[in-house]
């Protein structure tokens, strides 16, 4: 019998592992893929390769990419990192916003994908609770995907059909801590913050750690990690 493979992008947060968790569910093999891309601190990348040992991951990639280089984003420059209130999706995409991350997130995982012969590819974007960045949205997958089968030489000789996997798009980050919990995902394992401390604590002013809190609180649980400010 043929191995389901797929590749996961993993950035050590809620969403990436509770979307890892899920294609395990569906039987696939894991490739973990994460990226050091100059983001302001690499301890996403260590819970990241905890995660794909938690899972049991057949290969865990990170690959190197300096968009320190290019900057325009809090988590690729010298910006401050915002702490405030969660951002309004409707209103102005933040400065967090890291210019084409996910377009380039996902061609490099295409380019592992033909290499394996992999046809899924799993990226927990979000179109809920979300900072309002344009590459979470359902209709910039859809188009990503099309361009996949037509940027691959797979995909042209038509000996397989790329399919990129958003199993969060629609739930909200309570729901999705929820399917994490039901899936035996330990949280504990996640990093979720911009602007972790030196040993890897979260703190839980910027927007990501304030999305993590307001789900764990609708989950209707604590979350495992300890905030420098609650």
């Amino acid at each position: 019998m043929m191995v389901k493979k797929a590749i996961v992008l993993s950035s050590g947060g809620i969403d990436s592992t509770t979307t890892m968790a899920i294609a395990r569910s569906e039987g696939f093999e894991i490739y973990s893929l994460s990226f050091n891309y100059g983001q302001r601190h690499s301890y996403e990348l260590k819970k990241a390769s905890e995660v794909a040992i938690f899972f049991n991951a057949k290969e865990h990639l990170i690959i190197d990419i300096d968009l320190r280089k290019i900057g325009g984003s809090a988590l690729t420059s010298d910006i401050e990192v915002p702490k405030s209130e969660i951002q309004n999706p409707q209103s102005a995409i933040p400065i967090t916003y890291v210019p084409a991350r996910n377009t380039i997130f996902l061609s490099l995982a295409l380019a592992w994908a033909e290499v394996l012969g992999v046809e899924d590819i799993f990226i927990g974007v979000n179109a809920i609770d979300y900072s309002g960045y344009p590459d979470c949205r359902p209709e910039y997958i859809k188009e990503f995907e099309k361009m996949a089968n037509l940027a691959t030489k797979a995909g042209v000789e038509g000996r397989s059909h790329m399919r990129i996997h958003i199993p969060l798009i629609h739930l909200t980050k309570g729901d999705i801590i929820k399917k994490g919990m039901e899936l035996g995902v330990d949280y504990h394992l996640t990093s979720s913050c911009y602007n972790p401390d030196e040993d890897g604590n979260p703190c839980g002013l910027c927007d990501s750690c304030q999305l993590r809190l307001k789900g764990f609180n609708e989950a209707g649980l604590s979350d495992p990690l300890v905030y420098k400010y609650q």
